[in-house]
């Protein structure tokens, strides 16, 4: 089978054909027919990920498919199951073996695009949003990067919590996006007081942050008192720094979340968070975006698409 691999610890991966595995006694196998991109995926290359596998091994976090091989001591999943999984890795190939306690099964209404931009996207900001945050009703949420593949869900969610959104994205295209996720006020990425553009609209309550960089600083700038700030990733490539006495002085709170931990240590909050998502899928509430679908043939162009953030909602790769 083709599959987007690693060979060994610093090569550059590279579409290569490498024999199909075989499902071990507690495993699936999937004929891939959709695998979304993230921009883990380009810190994998790097080595610089926190779940970095060993090499060798294939990129791609997220697929969804058709289940054509079960293990000998699997119950509940049959072959020509439609489903999705969050692998880790293993997802931009033809087909790919992952633990059958990871399996979703999916909804009839739910296409394997849909399925394969869903999980990480979706499930980052909701959790991110509910369950770190606890964003009430009424409060204002200030979105960074958000017309990107997580920075869009969270606008999305965001609204559909109750919150005030302020979308913080760059150039106009990418501001109409977040508009159209339910975004209440616009704010140029590049505006040359950010800060002062969030304070005018009463400043930020929660920031979601997928940036970094000078965006994170002007955002905490407009914090108002017992904010909660949220780091979700460093896209500009800038760890910002946190002044300690500032926390003190507005009594704000700086969260960090990785999504994927808590499959290891409490996968209780992503199972039941992918429920309540599904469900408003279904009922039409949560619409993903999809900015571009490739083949697996051209899936260097989709990593460059993100790395050059040229991308909007999610790349998904059709094997």
């Amino acid at each position: 089978m083709l599959a987007y691999h690693i060979a060994k610890v610093g090569d550059a991966p590279a579409l290569t054909e490498i024999a199909t595995p075989e499902p071990g006694p507690a495993e699936v196998r999937l004929t891939i027919r959709a695998c979304g991109l993230n921009f883990a995926d380009l810190l994998m290359q790097s080595g610089t990920y926190q779940d970095t596998p060993d090499a060798p091994f294939t990129l791609g976090m997220e697929v969804a498919g058709e289940v054509d091989a079960v293990g000998d001591s699997v119950s509940g999943i049959e072959i020509g199951d439609r489903v999705a999984v969050f692998g880790g890795s293993g997802g931009l190939a033809q087909h790919g073996v992952f633990d059958a306690r990871r399996v979703a099964t999916l909804p009839d209404e739910m296409s394997f695009e849909h399925a394969a931009a869903f999980q990480v996207a979706y499930g980052t900001s909701h959790v991110a949003l509910a369950y770190r945050a606890r964003l009430k009703q009424g409060e204002t949420l200030v979105v960074l990067g958000a017309a990107g593949g997580v920075g869009l869900t969270a606008v999305e969610i965001g609204k559909l919590m109750g919150a005030n959104v302020i979308a913080v994205a760059r150039g106009a295209d990418k501001l109409e996006i977040a508009r159209r996720a339910g975004a209440d006020h616009l704010i140029e990425a590049e505006i040359e007081d950010l800060r002062g553009a969030i304070k005018a609209l009463g400043g930020a309550d929660v920031v979601y942050d997928p940036v970094g960089g000078d965006a994170f600083k002007s955002a905490f700038r407009a914090c108002n008192p017992e904010a909660r700030i949220l780091t979700i990733g460093f896209a500009s490539g800038d760890v910002p720094s946190i002044p300690a006495n500032h926390l003190l002085v507005k009594n704000i709170s700086v969260l960090g979340f990785y999504w994927g931990g808590y499959m290891g240590f409490k996968p209780e909050v992503i199972l039941s968070s992918l429920k309540t998502l599904t469900d408003w899928y279904v009922d039409g509430k949560l619409k993903p975006h999809i900015s571009h679908t490739l083949p697996l043939s051209e899936v260097a162009q989709g990593m460059e698409l993100l790395r050059s953030r040229k991308s909007t909602g999610k790349v998904v790769i059709v094997p």
